[in-house]
């Protein structure tokens, strides 16, 4: 029978296999008392290998420790007094005490000290981590752990002592990749609770200034439907007659007339801001943005254009000039949040033909000025590393699981269901 005995460089420690199993240990010493060899723990004072035949003993590779038994004792005594003495030396950790991931990543980390025989983790922080079988110093998982800090608590333990560190993991945000978006037709459409925006795109009366501001931005691809009435967004009251609501509409009726239109309040009393004719382009995608300031919106016909100036309008980065009407000169009245919907009015009024949309947002403040920075020059990017991220932020896709759409904006609790709509409809086509 095999006595496999080596050094493993990474523990600085002795590695024996016999008969018994497998053990790290130190403080050992190899002597003959007649013709064979004994190994001694000298820590505990207790022989861990009795009088064995020096060719019983061999390396890591299997090969054998060569020469007589003295030789072989002189040989396994060198190793031994590299890996540790019985009574002076302490462990220390060796291996570094930072591990950086990013999320999603698989983590594979080896702890590593000088005259250690034993190791031992604190993982209650870090779910999914976990050391390897027959390798308790191998750490291996985490994939599954969010963006954040961990502190893990871990020893190294000899006979002589103990080094006590903690390990710092740092799992970051993976880098930002915008690669799908949400295809709608006919009947297909987004709802979400409205309740949880009614404090950001929602108000009490008559526009008090930039606690009521609020931005939308998105990137939409219009269909090849004429349809003059494709709802893109919708949010208010459940009776789009009476009740208070924001709608912004793709008009594709003809191939010089398809342009937005947004409308903000009721049937009979509201502002509609319309872009030039020809600015939405069937088959291309293009970045909006609409900004409210939070100012009053109705309702003396003196005062229209300081109500329609309140909303800005942007397409691709660049401000449009609007045509604006209204009805009985705007709008007083607050604005409570029913309905949460991309791709339907209060009944209908659907995208269709292969509109899509991505990157949805929607911030509780005036960004208008920040027009450049959102836009990026018409690349996708991480709205939640600006000055100002967006309060809900729907990546349509990226991340998401069908039928649920997350929120990725700092609220991050607003979650979209996909209504007559199959996984297929998250697609690979983006801006």
């Amino acid at each position: 029978m095999s006595i496999k005995i080596y050094k493993d460089q990474a523990a600085n420690s002795i590695f024996i296999e016999d008969a018994n199993g497998a053990q790290f240990v130190n403080s050992l010493q190899a002597s003959v008392p007649s013709t064979t060899v004994t190994i001694t723990d000298l820590a505990r004072q207790i022989d861990i290998v009795s009088n064995a035949d020096h060719t019983d003993f061999v390396d890591e590779n299997d090969d054998p420790y060569t020469g007589t038994a003295t030789d072989v004792c002189n040989q396994l005594n060198a190793i031994f007094q590299s890996a540790g003495t019985p009574t002076t030396d302490t462990p220390t950790i060796t291996s570094p005490l930072v591990i950086n991931s990013v999320q999603g990543s698989i983590i594979n980390y080896e702890l590593t000290s000088t005259f250690g025989v034993g190791y031992e983790w604190d993982l209650s922080s870090v779910p999914g981590l976990t050391t390897v079988d027959g390798n308790v110093r191998k750490l291996v998982g985490g994939s599954g752990l969010a963006s954040g800090t961990y502190n893990i608590p871990v020893k190294a333990i000899n006979y002589n002592g103990e080094d006590s560190q903690t390990i710092v993991l740092n799992v970051s945000n993976p880098p930002f990749a915008n690669t799908k978006s949400i295809r709608l037709n006919q009947n297909d459409w987004l709802g979400a609770n409205a309740g949880i925006l009614q404090n950001v795109l929602g108000r009490s009366g008559n526009g008090s200034g930039s606690s009521d501001a609020w931005t939308i931005s998105f990137y939409f691809k219009a269909g090849t439907s004429s349809n003059s009435n494709q709802t893109i967004f919708f949010f208010g009251g459940a009776s789009v007659t009476n009740d208070n609501h924001i709608r912004i509409r793709y008009r594709g009726n003809s191939t010089t007339n398809r342009n937005i239109s947004f409308q903000y309040g009721s049937t009979f009393n509201n502002l509609t801001l319309t872009t030039p004719v020809g600015s939405v382009q069937s088959g291309v995608w293009n970045h909006y943005l609409i900004s409210y300031d939070g100012g009053t919106t109705g309702a003396a016909s003196g005062s229209i254009n300081d109500y329609y100036s309140r909303f800005k309008i942007f397409i691709n980065g660049t401000q449009v000039t609007t045509t604006n009407t209204n009805n009985n000169f705007g709008n007083t009245s607050a604005l409570n949040g029913i309905n949460l919907r991309i791709g339907r009015y209060s009944s209908g009024n659907y995208l269709r033909n292969n509109c899509y949309i991505d990157e949805f947002a929607i911030w509780d403040s005036d960004e208008s000025a920040n027009i450049s920075n959102i836009y990026n020059g018409g690349v996708p990017l991480d709205l939640s590393s600006l000055s100002t991220s967006p309060v809900h932020w729907w990546r349509m896709g990226d991340g998401d699981t069908y039928p649920f759409l997350q929120d990725s904006g700092t609220a991050n609790n607003c979650i979209f269901v996909m209504n007559n709509m199959t996984a297929a409809d998250i697609v690979n086509d983006v801006p």
